[in-house]
């Protein structure tokens, strides 16, 4: 199943399956249960969308929020990728290198990435997002899918020159909107092996970063089971696996995104995650 956040005509944040090119809208169904598609996760009620008919939505004519509109925690994971590892010029890490960002960095599918006034160094990340269904704490590495509701796209946009103003990446991370997830959540059963799913980056339909999901250097479940030693996974909590090689940061001359541009990100089985570049006002 498909499973997407959205704004409906009267601006009530809502959320549905897709159903071919339509979103069949649930929240009018389930909303007074679950007012939200973290709550749904937190009841393990999707499989109600089911039977959740409500209207239809044109998938091209939609608007959409993050996949998970106000996750509890988004963890996202640096130096993942063995090619990315290798382009930095950094020794592959002992454990997970993590840092965090907030809800307000992100936007849904088709909605603008914001470059902002004080940097012209927007950097895409394409990336393999994981979402959490059932909560845990301490959970072990042989049983950590069970833990996941299901997987989207993530463009983690960086700016770069805050990246780097100290070792912590938080100020190159958080800038609002500077970032997307969606277009949807497709849950796990349906998108099977996570290993296997190829990612593709395109910055104006030129091919930036290309790499099969199975490149990690720590697999979903590695972290899953890590995170979840420091800090309970609760439904609705989004895991950020780390971006392959290609950024523009490490192009030779780099490649900053700007005003008019258009990034899209799209993997195998889920779907594309695109987004025009605006700047801000």
């Amino acid at each position: 199943m498909r499973i997407t956040s959205h704004v409906l005509p009267d601006g009530t944040f809502s959320y549905g399956r897709v159903n071919g090119t339509q979103i069949i809208d649930a929240g009018a169904a389930l909303r007074a249960r679950y007012p939200d598609l973290k709550a749904l996760l937190a009841a393990g009620a999707t499989s109600e969308l089911d039977h959740a008919d409500g209207a239809s939505i044109d998938i091209a004519k939609a608007t959409f929020l993050p996949t998970v509109p106000n996750p509890d925690k988004i963890i996202c994971i640096g130096l993942n990728y063995v090619g990315h590892i290798n382009e930095t010029g950094r020794d592959r890490p002992a454990h997970p290198s993590i840092f965090t960002r907030y809800p307000q960095s992100f936007v849904g599918h088709g909605q603008p990435i914001v470059r902002p006034k004080v940097s012209d160094k927007l950097d895409y990340e394409g990336e393999f997002a994981v979402v959490i269904g059932k909560a845990g704490r301490a959970i072990p590495a042989g049983s950590a899918l069970h833990h996941v509701a299901g997987y989207t796209c993530l463009n983690d946009g960086s700016i770069r020159d805050f990246q780097r103003h100290t070792t912590q990446f938080w100020a190159g991370k958080n800038f609002d909107r500077s970032g997307s997830i969606g277009p949807w959540l497709v849950t796990a059963n349906e998108l099977g092996d996570p290993t296997l799913p190829h990612m593709e980056t395109r910055l104006n339909g030129n091919i930036m970063q290309t790499t099969s999901v199975g490149d990690l250097a720590f697999g979903i479940a590695e972290l899953i089971a890590y995170v979840s030693t420091v800090c309970a996974l609760c439904p609705g909590d989004i895991i950020a696996t780390g971006t392959p090689s290609g950024v523009g940061l490490f192009r030779d001359p780099p490649v900053f995104m700007k005003q008019g541009d258009r990034v899209e990100v799209e993997i195998s089985g889920i779907g594309i995650l695109a987004n025009d570049i605006i700047d801000e006002t």
